[in-house]
């Protein structure tokens, strides 16, 4: 049954994302992107010893990303392949220097995966977090190429703990090693039968943040614009979270917010214009002046989120209105300030952990949420706690990216 409802997926998906593409501009960056893939990967990849690298989008790069650049470090005679298979990931990536290669993942199928191996000759792959592709996966293990699936996290729900879920299982199989990130996902791996070549690892995520955090650049325009004030940094948010902040923001004129929405377009940003009624988009910040009678930046670009919290008085991430769940509240909490966020965040155990260890503040609404606000900023013993919980939660659980890199090392995954 599950090869059955496989199949029909990797047929219809690419069907569907076809006919929706004159409509949808992210599909058709993914019909775009794919064509004549194979060719441009003939042209360019040039037969020296390779490592590949597969995201799903931009969140699971930038949790492959540590370990991709150390590997980069420590074995400098191999190239490095780096796919995705969502435009969110490739478009925004796609001149990252730290790779040599990159190119959109072709759709999975055995014809497809023969022909990507038959030109990468990879020496190692490393799958992130939760992508499985079938026919890539078993055509990684005929190969006998070491094949690691880095930082997942497993939940019962998933078709692979299931009883018609065998040929997911298999998929599992192909992996020489499975570094999860919690021991509940050990726990599920181990209920059907998986109890080697597994170990707890953690998650590269937090490697990623306090790399981040300890390399900090100034941002002159936004310093300026905070200079002597209290500063709610908003990241990563949806029209929910917006209309929940703006009544806030727009009536604390003493206090200086930045909005990072999830989603730049135009009409996204036209609306976070007239939600905030004292506004101003980051590239129009070019000076002081521009920003008189403005006490909120709305960022009109992707990539400065993570510096961005360092400016926090408080915290606040989006996504935790909608049904998606909340985003990445490890980028806010490396600097050791309060992380605030939504009611749905349950599927993310770094979000759960945080709130556990006080670090992470969940709210149900817009009233809750003014009144969390007004106290955090006297800044009084409970903000002093959170700030610590939150800095300490991060750097408990650095050192992902070493254990792995341990992995590679002590097994020669890289050595003739």
């Amino acid at each position: 049954m599950g090869k059955l409802f496989y199949q029909l997926f990797i047929r219809l998906y690419p069907i569907t994302i076809n006919l929706a593409s004159p409509f949808n501009h992210k599909a058709k960056l993914w019909i775009k992107g794919r064509k004549g893939i194979f060719d441009k990967m003939k042209e360019t990849v040039t037969g020296q010893p390779l490592i590949w690298m597969h995201c799903a989008s931009l969140g699971e790069f930038e949790q492959g990303r540590p370990l991709l650049e150390k590997i980069r470090r420590e074995y400098p005679g191999h190239k490095i392949l780096l796919t995705f298979f969502s435009p969110s990931g490739y478009e925004v990536r796609k001149n990252y220097t730290g790779a040599d290669y990159i190119f959109y993942l072709p759709m999975d199928n055995m014809q497809n995966a023969v022909r990507f191996y038959e030109i990468a000759q990879p020496k190692l792959v490393l799958f992130i977090k939760y992508e499985f592709w079938n026919y890539y996966l078993q055509e990684a293990k005929k190969r006998n190429v070491p094949l690691l699936l880095v930082s997942a996290i497993f939940r019962k729900s998933q078709p692979f703990f299931k009883w018609h879920g065998h040929f997911y299982r298999k998929m599992l199989h192909c992996f020489t090693h499975i570094f999860v990130q919690n021991k509940e996902s050990l726990r599920l791996l181990q209920s059907v039968g998986f109890t080697v070549n597994i170990s707890l690892a953690g998650d590269t995520r937090f490697d990623r943040v306090i790399e981040i955090a300890e390399g900090f650049h100034p941002i002159p325009s936004v310093e300026s614009f905070c200079f002597g004030s209290d500063v709610i940094v908003a990241g990563s948010t949806w029209t929910e979270d917006d209309k929940e902040l703006a009544h806030y923001a727009n009536s604390r004129d003493n206090i200086k917010f930045i909005i990072a929405p999830h989603n730049i377009g135009k009409d996204r940003l036209a609306e976070c214009r007239r939600l905030y009624k004292h506004s101003i988009l980051f590239s129009g910040l070019t000076t002081p002046n521009l920003a008189a009678g403005c006490n909120t930046i709305i960022i009109d670009n992707i990539g400065m989120l993570s510096s961005l919290y360092k400016y926090a008085t408080v915290t606040y991430v989006g996504g935790g209105f909608g049904a998606d769940g909340v985003h990445n509240v490890l980028e806010a909490a490396v600097f050791g300030k309060p992380v605030v966020f939504g009611p749905e965040y349950s599927k993310f155990i770094e979000a759960v952990e945080l709130v556990e260890n006080g670090g992470g503040i969940t709210i149900e609404n817009a009233q809750k949420l003014e009144a969390k606000f007004d106290t955090l900023l006297k800044k009084g013993a409970d903000y002093t706690k959170s700030c610590n919980a939150a800095l300490s939660y991060v750097y408990s659980n650095k050192g992902s990216t070493e254990k792995i890199l341990k992995f590679i090392y002590e097994n020669r995954l890289l050595t003739n």
